[in-house]
Formats: structure tokens, C-alpha cells, sequence
């Protein structure tokens, strides 16, 4: 009898196959890191004939409402009475800086020749704001706006451009020369206070108590007669 050991099978442990392992070839990673080609650029298409349409179709839409909503343009207004000298709103206020340095660079370029300037300064007079309004027809107005022989002009950068070309002094030249000395009457103000309320615009009646003057503005300040509204102001050396 053999062992109880011996009689029992064996068995036959077969290894396995070890993992294949699969390794490119030298040849195989120059190709990969060679760059992949561009690729050609292909020949430009002409544009078809729905493209050929709508460009021209969208350039006659856009012409006609430009027609539809014309462009507003710079009215022909004409001051009568304003032949003989230069009418200039302006403000002597310092609040917007941009609109004071216009205002100050159009009267020194108008000041510089010689002529009649009625100079019409809304800050002390609010009534002009309201003559303005009237005479242009609108509301929101940008200071200063200048009109030459009764014939308005514009504003600050139309005054430069023409400065600049010589066309402002071909304008200005049909004007009468005027002596530029400063009024004894108002100092260069424009503007003197009222005798009759002494500038407080109020006036006291017996029977109404205080009433607002019918003579000068809000501020109490009326014209000087003598340089204001005449074109030819009435200064020290006449005086003399």
C-alpha cells in the first residue's frame, strides 16, 4: 500500500504568461513627435449673389433714413437793428469752467478789433436767457453765442475756426472802429444799480407796502446807457 500522500494526484501548477509589454519602435516615436501639417488655406470664395444683394440693400436703407431724420443743421437767423456792431451772450459765471473759458477766449478775440460789442452777460441779467430762447427757439443753450451784423454766427468753436482762417476778420470789417477805452460810466461793467429802489429791486408804496421795481432786474442792476445799447459808448477821454 503506498502512503496516502503519494496516492493523491499532483498538481501541476503552470505559470502564467507574464503581461505582454508592447514597445513602439524608434521609427514609430520620431513620427510622433514630428508636427502634424497645417492644413492648406483654401481659395477664397467669391461672394455669392445673396451677399452682392444685401450690401447694396442695407447702403439704400441707410441713406434713406438719413433722409427720414435729416441732420439738424445751423439755423439763418438774422438780428434786426444789429447791423453796425457785434452781439455776444455770454455768463461771467464761474460754475461750469469749460463755458467761462469759452466765454472769456470769444470776448477776447472780438475785444481785439475794435468794434461796437453789445455785450449780454446772463448771469446778470436773466432776462437774456429768455430773449435767447426766443431768438433761436430753443431751450438748451450753450454760452456764448455771437451774432456779427445782425447775422448769428454760433459759438466758441465757430469763433476759433473762423479767428483761425481769417474769415472772422473779413466779417468784422464792414463794422464801424470804436474807441475801446473803458465806460467812466460803468467801469467796463455794462451794468449800474438802480436810483430808484438802490439796488434792492423792491419799492415801498404807502397804500401796496413793498412792491418789486419795475426798472431794473432781479439783481437790481440796469443797462448802462452809455455803452450797453448804443454803439458808441460814451468813455473818459470824450468826458475830457
Amino acid at each position: 500500500m503506498w502512503a496516502p500522500w503519494l496516492s493523491t494526484p499532483r498538481r501541476i501548477r503552470t505559470k502564467s504568461n507574464p503581461p505582454t509589454f508592447s514597445c513602439s519602435s524608434f521609427k514609430d516615436i520620431q513620427s510622433l513627435c514630428e508636427e502634424e501639417p497645417k492644413p492648406q488655406p483654401e481659395s477664397p470664395k467669391s461672394p455669392s449673389i445673396f451677399h452682392r444683394v444685401r450690401v447694396p440693400t442695407s447702403l439704400l436703407r441707410t441713406r434713406s433714413h438719413r433722409n427720414a431724420y435729416p441732420q439738424p443743421s445751423k439755423p439763418s437767423i438774422t438780428l434786426p437793428g444789429a447791423d453796425q456792431r457785434i452781439i455776444l451772450y455770454f455768463t461771467s459765471l464761474r460754475v461750469v469752467r469749460k463755458t467761462f473759458e469759452d466765454c472769456r477766449a470769444v470776448r477776447s478775440i472780438l475785444r481785439g478789433f475794435r468794434v461796437p460789442i453789445d455785450e449780454r452777460d446772463l448771469s446778470m441779467d436773466c432776462q437774456y436767457m429768455d430773449e435767447l430762447q426766443g431768438i433761436l427757439g430753443c431751450n438748451k443753450l450753450t454760452m456764448p453765442v455771437v451774432f456779427i451784423a445782425g447775422r448769428y454766427i454760433g459759438g466758441a468753436e465757430e469763433i476759433r475756426q473762423l479767428h483761425e482762417s481769417g474769415e472772422l476778420k473779413k466779417l468784422i470789417e464792414r463794422l464801424p472802429v470804436v474807441d475801446r477805452s473803458v465806460c467812466d460810466m460803468c467801469g467796463g461793467l455794462r451794468f449800474l444799480l438802480c436810483d430808484l429802489c438802490d439796488g434792492s429791486h423792491k419799492v415801498y408804496m404807502e397804500k401796496m407796502g413793498f412792491k418789486s421795481c419795475s426798472v431794473c432786474n432781479v439783481n437790481g442792476l440796469i443797462r448802462c446807457p452809455f455803452c450797453s445799447s448804443a454803439p458808441h459808448r460814451r468813455t473818459k477821454s470824450m468826458i475830457k
